[in-house]
């Protein structure tokens, strides 16, 4: 075992770092993605330090292949665009950049600075790097050169007795990122790691800092869930630490209202995971349609509808209350669009794709727009629309929810 040394103000070495070599860590050189090699090796080769970084090694020490390896380097976004044709810079205020490798992306970011406190956008070195992130079993460095992991937060300690720690101290952690509640969950969930007592104490107490968050990330994180493969256990995980309320609050509440609700809707995410698992290539629409089964299933009596009203008119009101339903994730309208088709085919109701979208695979109208357009065959048709859920008792369920 070997060990990185600082110097404190008086010149004095201080202890930084524990480094495992190879013959103490046994991650399999043969797992790392041959191309993330080329990448950190071309770093080395002009001189910049580099490293896989983040769940990549947590996955490595515990003899799985990663999905991802992202790479950190102290070159800066500007040094690493120059050294890959491959590539492109992105991100509006802290920058990084993506290097292709055919249909592979890895995501290579410079060091980042403590001078803006753990959300700050200046670059920095690796020992102010480690102490941006968020728990201790993401925090830790692999050089693949050396095969050495760089390790200053005791992670791989903590890896071995399966505990999620953060390295951010508790007080800051959450007020700093709210979404780093999520990514715990998704540990927690996906690690067959544990949280402790007191972190859990202050998800709770914390999850409602995730209200002010922007559609777009709480999308992001929401599509990472259906994409995971572990959905049904991170669902359920959240739903346990009331975070999931602000991911899927009309869900949420559903369940809140109806245990029969949650099973079956934990049971759809269970068949979920083994789409995803079979098939990780599987459009967004055929998954999403796991997630909005059960309330479109419960609107009304299908049958009875798939004989009384035209599929067009079944489909604009489900259309419309489905984005409901789903908000405030926010997906491709082709993809909610597909769901959507797919499940009412599943309940008997049969609703083809306009030729237009069949060949361009654009996005439908909006859901207003088809309901205007059928507004003459409804006025005509008593039953033509589903009987709504009851949103409004489940809208009261989820606020006395978030009030606690």
């Amino acid at each position: 075992m070997l060990f990185r040394y600082s110097s404190d103000k008086k010149g004095r070495p201080v202890k930084q770092a524990v480094i495992y070599t190879k013959d103490e860590h046994n991650i399999v050189r043969d797992k790392i993605d041959s191309d993330a090699l080329k990448i950190i090796s071309h770093l080395r080769d002009y001189g910049y330090n580099a490293y896989i970084v983040g769940g990549a090694v947590r996955d490595l020490l515990v003899d799985k292949i990663p999905k991802d390896f992202d790479i950190v380097t102290d070159a800066t976004p500007s040094k690493i665009k120059k050294l890959f044709r491959n590539s492109r810079i992105i991100g509006k205020r802290f920058r990084l950049v993506h290097v292709f490798f055919g249909s592979k992306i890895f995501e290579v970011s410079t060091f980042r600075s403590l001078e803006d406190g753990s959300i700050g956008n200046s670059f920095g070195s690796i020992d102010e790097d480690v102490k941006r992130r968020d728990f201790s079993l993401n925090a830790l460095y692999y050089d693949p050169i050396k095969e050495q992991i760089i390790d200053y937060v005791n992670g791989v300690r903590d890896i071995a007795h399966r505990i999620i720690r953060p390295v951010i101290p508790l007080d800051r952690i959450f007020e700093d990122d709210p979404v780093r509640m999520l990514r715990a969950v998704k540990y927690a969930a996906t690690t067959q790691c544990r949280m402790s007592n007191m972190l859990k104490r202050k998800i709770r107490k914390s999850a409602h800092l995730l209200s002010p968050i922007s559609p777009s990330r709480l999308t992001e994180e929401m599509l990472k869930i259906i994409n995971s493969g572990h959905a049904r256990a991170i669902v359920a995980e959240a739903l346990q630490e009331d975070l999931y309320m602000y991911l899927q609050p009309t869900a949420t509440a559903l369940m809140y209202e109806n245990p029969d609700f949650e099973a079956r809707y934990l049971g759809h995410l269970e068949e979920l995971d083994s789409l995803v698992q079979s098939d990780p290539d599987a459009r967004l629409g055929q998954k999403l349609a796991y997630v909005i089964y059960d309330f479109i299933s419960d609107m009304t009596d299908w049958q009875q509808e798939a004989v009384s009203a035209a599929p067009s008119e079944l489909y604009a009101k489900t259309w419309s209350q489905c984005r409901q339903f789903i908000l405030p994730m926010n997906p491709q309208r082709t993809e909610l669009d597909f769901a959507i088709r797919t499940v009412l085919k599943k309940l008997g109701v049969s609703v083809r794709f306009p030729r237009k979208i069949r060949q361009r695979k654009e996005a439908p109208a909006d859901a207003d727009t088809i309901v205007f357009s059928q507004r003459n065959k409804q006025r005509r048709t008593k039953n033509a629309q589903p009987a709504a859920v009851r949103l409004p008792a489940a809208a009261e369920q989820y606020q006395a929810a978030a009030e606690r």
